[in-house]
């Protein structure tokens, strides 16, 4: 006759409440948190001048958004650049259009170049 227990649902009931496992999972994020880069005025400049050659020439660009402590990259044709908002409006594959605050670029790389 096998013994069948549950493993270690037996003893994760009796010690982690919801509320600790999720306090838990928050310290775990914000140790993987990192700070925003700083870029001097040339890494700017530069980033801007990629953004319009990529927008004039209908370029696809990789874009590395910093937000919220985390880094993530966008990719897409570049459509429009709002100049009140300073945001850039992105194209995507999937035709959907994301809206991106020029400040929280932090790497722009123009895919292909045709």
């Amino acid at each position: 006759m096998a013994i069948r227990d549950r493993g270690k649902m037996k003893w994760q009931g009796a010690f982690f409440m919801p509320e600790h496992v999720k306090m838990l999972r928050e310290i775990e994020r914000d140790m993987m948190r990192m700070q925003m880069p700083l870029l001097d005025e040339y890494q700017i400049e530069e980033m801007e001048r990629q953004v319009c050659e990529a927008m004039e020439f209908a370029q696809q660009v990789k874009l590395t958004v910093w937000r919220d402590g985390f880094t993530y990259d966008e990719i897409g044709r570049v459509h429009y650049l709002e100049p009140i908002h300073k945001e850039v409006r992105l194209k995507t594959e999937l035709g959907t259009i994301s809206r991106i605050k020029f400040a929280d670029i932090i790497n722009v790389e123009i895919i292909d170049k045709a």
